[in-house]
Order: C-alpha cells, then sequence, then structure tokens
C-alpha cells in the first residue's frame, strides 16, 4: 500500500485508508525508537530541508529525530538571519535550496496555505509543519495516535478540544482527523474564541468547560495564543484561567476518569495546572514520543512516494 497523496498539506487531502497507513507504519517505527540502536537506514539517500519562517521548538525537534532516525541527510533553514531579511520572496527562498538538490521541504510559515502554494510551483515533496491558523497535520496524526494508543480505537471516542480555537492550526487539523477516525468532536470555550463556522464541521460547541469534561473521554487543551490575536478575545490570563483553566480540584469533581493531553507549550497555571499536566491522566509525554514515530512514517511513506524501491 501507498499514499494516496505526495505531499502531506492538510489531514482534509489524507483518505481513512492514508490515516490507518501512516499508524501502522509509526506502529514499527515505535519499535525501532524503543530499541538499543534507534537507528534505520530508510532514507540514507534522502535529503530533506526543515524551512521554519517562524520559531518551534518541539515540531522542529521531532522532525529533525526523525529525519535522523531515518538517516536522512538533513539541512535546516531559519528565516531569521537568513536573504529573507533582505526581501527575498518565498518561492525564490525555497527554489535557491531545491538547487542544491534538496528532495523534501519540511515547511512552517505564518501565512496559511504557503505551503499549498509551494506544492504547486516547486517539483519537491511538501511536508506543512503549521501554516498560520490553518492546519498542522502531523500533530492531529500524533495526537490521534496517542488516543489510539491508549484506548485501542478512536472511533466512537468523546473529544473535547478546550482553548483557543480560533487561532489554532492544531484545532482544525484534530477535528478532521478525529472525524475520519470516527470520534465525536467538541469544541470548548469562550464565544470570541470560537469561530462561527465550528457548527458547520459537524462539532458540538461548549462554552463551560465542566460540562465539556462532563462530556467527554479525552480533553484535549490548547494554550491561548495571544502571539496571534490583533485584538484581545479575553479580559485577562487570570479570567480565563478562572473559568476554563483545568485542575485537579475540577477534576477531581468530576466522577469518571478524563486523559488529558495538550500538542505544547502548556501555560501551566493558565490553561493547565501543574498536577494536571503532570498526572496520572496525562498523556502529554506519550505525545512528544508518539510525534517522533508518526514523523517517521509519514516521511518514509513520502519518500516511497518519491523513490519507491527503496526499503525499511
Amino acid at each position: 500500500m501507498s499514499l494516496s497523496v505526495s505531499h502531506l498539506l492538510g489531514i482534509k487531502n489524507l483518505t481513512l485508508a492514508d490515516i490507518e497507513l501512516i499508524f501502522s507504519t509509526a506502529d514499527e517505527f515505535k519499535d525501532v525508537i524503543n530499541r538499543p540502536i534507534k537507528k534505520v537506514p530508510s532514507l540514507r539517500d534522502i535529503t530533506i530541508a526543515n524551512v521554519f519562517f517562524e520559531n518551534s521548538t518541539r515540531t522542529r525537534i521531532s522532525f529533525e529525530l526523525a529525519q535522523k532516525r531515518l538517516s536522512a541527510d538533513v539541512v535546516n533553514f531559519s528565516a531569521s538571519g537568513s536573504s529573507v531579511k533582505k526581501g527575498e520572496t518565498l518561492l525564490d527562498t525555497v527554489n535557491n535550496i531545491l538547487a542544491m538538490k534538496v528532495d523534501m521541504i519540511v515547511m512552517r510559515h505564518s501565512s496559511p496555505g504557503a505551503p499549498h502554494f509551494l506544492a504547486r510551483h516547486t517539483p519537491t515533496c511538501i511536508v506543512n509543519a503549521g501554516d498560520g491558523t490553518h492546519e498542522h497535520p502531523t500533530q492531529a496524526l500524533l495526537d490521534a495516535y496517542s488516543i489510539r494508543q491508549k484506548y485501542g480505537e478512536v472511533a466512537g471516542k468523546k473529544v473535547a478540544i478546550i482553548g483557543d480555537i480560533a487561532h489554532s492550526r492544531v484545532a482544525l487539523s484534530n477535528i478532521f482527523a478525529l472525524q475520519k477516525l470516527g470520534a465525536e468532536v467538541m469544541v470548548c470555550a469562550p464565544a470570541t474564541l470560537i469561530p462561527t463556522y465550528m457548527q458547520e464541521l459537524g462539532v458540538k460547541v461548549e462554552h463551560q468547560v465542566r460540562k465539556a469534561l462532563l462530556w467527554c473521554d479525552v480533553a484535549n487543551v490548547l494554550r491561548i495564543q495571544l502571539e496571534r490575536q490583533e485584538v484581545k478575545n479575553i479580559p485577562s490570563l487570570r479570567e480565563y484561567s478562572l473559568y476554563y483553566g483545568i485542575n485537579k480540584k475540577l477534576l477531581e469533581s468530576i466522577d469518571k476518569e478524563i486523559t488529558i493531553m495538550h500538542p505544547g507549550p502548556i501555560n501551566r497555571g493558565i490553561e493547565l495546572d501543574s498536577d494536571v499536566a503532570d498526572s496520572g491522566q496525562s498523556i502529554i509525554l506519550d505525545q512528544v514520543e508518539n510525534g517522533v514515530a508518526v514523523r517517521m512514517a509519514v516521511l518514509y511513506l513520502l519518500a516511497e512516494k518519491l523513490k519507491p524501491n527503496f526499503k525499511k
């Protein structure tokens, strides 16, 4: 089997079979990263450029580790200190990188649709590592994979996405992935942080965090993204924490165990207290570990489309 796509631009472009293939491949790579020698020669003839126009810690390190575990040659590009600061266009920047015989580009950009633009105008394989407030497909894949690992399957599970829905690329990708896998999805936040089109996507909308927690099996908690807000959508972080922050007292008042997730970085004491983030109900560190295996699977399967004759 192979992927139905030649790029990973968003979850919307993937079929259910694509997601299941990524997960089964990630299962194999999870075994690799948990053994003493954490490396396979699968991509030793592939060169990958990580082109990040926005700051990133977890996603960038996770991709780089995944690439090195697969024995790919890795080039890291950061917009700060580059010719972008001199006025070079996105397309010129990428074409100059491709002229150095790069096979794949993993890109993060502040503009929604930037990876799709490159996929139309360059001959290389593009992996979207986050485009503005649009999508973050590998985060959604690792989140769904982590739910599958916890429960055995995603179908039938109730997942509440709680936090800054309006400015999050994680939320939209998660909604698409979870729905394709048969989960029920709810978004929960103040009305100012929920886009008006949410109900059109077939998700439930809730404004009280306690009601969302009573409903769900899994709570995927997002941070408030002040850096993406042109106007203030909440009175203060203190008030947001008071009404939407999840703490141990709140969870103990609910008569069931809820799995807690977070894509990071966590603003401790705002959306999540430390006694929740570090509790037995949290699978946040499992998400981080699974991220490497899932990204290994994505890179391997896309590279297979480039050069179909190489083996794991």
